[in-house]
């Protein structure tokens, strides 16, 4: 019981330090979409506004969520993986 608990916190820590630079990455990555998109039109206008704008757009976006997979996905198959391991 002990090394499963050793085991999810240590997998906690891992999944939360992947999640933090994945969402870093893809934040700064639709950053520098919003950039090149605002130099490409020739706007005018307030650009770090729009650039603003444009990240509270993908905050709420699919994108955004599908990053809680980090999550979602490894702890499945661990918990898949003990049980067919241990019951079947």
């Amino acid at each position: 019981m002990f090394a499963l608990a050793r085991l999810s916190v240590v997998g906690f820590v891992v999944l939360t330090i992947v999640y933090v630079c994945l969402s870093l990455y893809s934040r700064s990555k639709r950053r520098d979409k919003l950039e090149a998109e605002w130099d490409r039109e020739g706007m005018t206008g307030d650009r770090d506004a729009f650039i603003e704008h444009g990240l509270q757009d993908y905050d709420g976006s699919l994108r955004r969520k599908l990053i809680w997979g980090v999550y979602i996905i490894p702890v499945t198959i661990v918990i898949a993986l003990i049980y067919f391991m241990n019951f079947h």
